[in-house]
């Protein structure tokens, strides 16, 4: 991956790192911005998003939210709304601080839900989601204390292996773990503010996926024409490792008549 920055936005350093388009000679396309899960990073996406900009001819730009990576801490709790204040005030900053109008939104997970509630504001060229929150289930909140758990065991070598890719891994794992296990965020519900997305959007979900059913993209309610959903057999939480080459074809395919 390129080389890393520390970009300024109001109260905090976010770690970016710009991905060039491939050479080709086409005319540019809108870049693709990378919305990590919720334990995520610029690092922990590895190469797949270069590899993703190679294969659709785009630029692209990776960030770690605050908090995680290499990225400013977070001081104290996330409140239920973190999601909400990510895609509607720290996002709309670091886009205008890049000069990046009208993205592409690939997000996962946590970034997924991001992607979408930014879209549901904000101009987009496209959405593509992995895995997207709309809502809360039963199965999301075991497996997030499922999680909680095993961090805390030290036999389960979790917290071990995500320490190489925040430079403050127990801030970075409890503000998330925290903010989901939190009674209040039981009523995160996004599904009304999909209604205003306008942009195209691709939302893919692994069948076997332990944070949540295939509802979520279910339930994403838009137009026929405005979404396309591809569910993914023998995928779980993440398509872009489970089921790599589909989720990168899939992408491919549906970003190619974008301008």
């Amino acid at each position: 991956m390129a080389a890393m920055a520390l970009i300024d936005i109001p109260g905090m350093q976010l770690e970016v790192v710009a991905l060039p388009a491939p050479a080709s000679g086409a005319a540019p396309r809108q870049p693709i911005v990378f919305l990590h899960e919720g334990l995520g990073s610029v690092a922990m996406w590895r190469d797949w998003p270069a590899a993703v900009c190679e294969a659709t001819g785009r630029a692209g730009w990776v960030y770690s939210r605050r908090g995680y990576g290499q990225s400013s801490p977070t001081p104290g709790k996330l409140p239920p709304d973190y999601l909400h204040r990510e895609a509607w005030e720290v996002l709309p900053a670091l886009l205008e601080h890049l000069g990046v109008q009208q993205p592409v939104l690939l997000g996962h997970s946590d970034g997924a839900s991001i992607a979408l509630l930014h879209a549901s504001r904000f101009p987009v060229a496209a959405c593509v989601v992995l895995a997207p929150h709309v809502m809360v289930e039963d199965v999301s909140i075991q497996s997030i204390t499922q999680a909680r758990d095993a961090f805390e065991d030290a036999t389960s070598g979790l917290r071990e292996r995500l320490a190489r890719y925040h430079a403050d891994v127990d801030g970075a794992f409890w503000q998330w773990n925290d903010a989901w296990l939190n009674p209040a965020f039981r009523a995160f519900d996004i599904r009304p503010d999909c209604w205003r997305i306008s942009a195209p959007v691709l939302a893919i979900q692994g069948v076997d996926d332990p944070y949540g059913t295939m509802a979520q993209i279910d339930q994403i309610d838009l137009p026929p024409e405005r979404i396309q959903r591809r569910p993914l057999a023998a995928c779980g939480h993440s398509p872009h490792r489970d089921q790599t080459l589909l989720t990168t074809l899939d992408i491919t395919g549906f970003l190619a008549p974008l301008p």
